[in-house]
């Protein structure tokens, strides 16, 4: 059986090249009467479906404080282990020794 057609493909991966949003994935389910999860299963196995990446309210990419304590340690030349405990710091001050190393 099959889920799409030539003409449907072609139209979806036009339409999401266009404008590469989870907004045109929902009009091309909702015009398809297709689920979301399928239209994006669908861009994925053209090649062409990009993840939407996630950005902190700042705009910046998310960052774990281990990974800030980890980048502290290798600013401060000294192995991560001697600053166990520091990732229970809050991610502002973390984020300001990073800033001023």
């Amino acid at each position: 059986m099959i889920n799409y057609t030539k003409e449907q493909v072609d139209y979806m991966v036009a339409e999401y090249t266009e404008e590469p949003t989870r907004e045109t994935v929902e009009l091309l389910a909702e015009e398809l009467n297709k689920s979301v999860k399928s239209i994006i299963g669908k861009l994925s196995r053209e090649g062409v479906y990009k993840k939407t990446e996630y950005t902190t309210k700042t705009g910046e990419k998310p960052i774990t404080k281990l990974e800030i304590v980890q980048e502290l340690a290798e600013l401060l030349e000294i192995p991560v282990e001697k600053l166990s405990g520091l990732e229970k710091s809050p991610k502002t001050v973390l984020k300001l020794l990073r800033s001023r190393i």
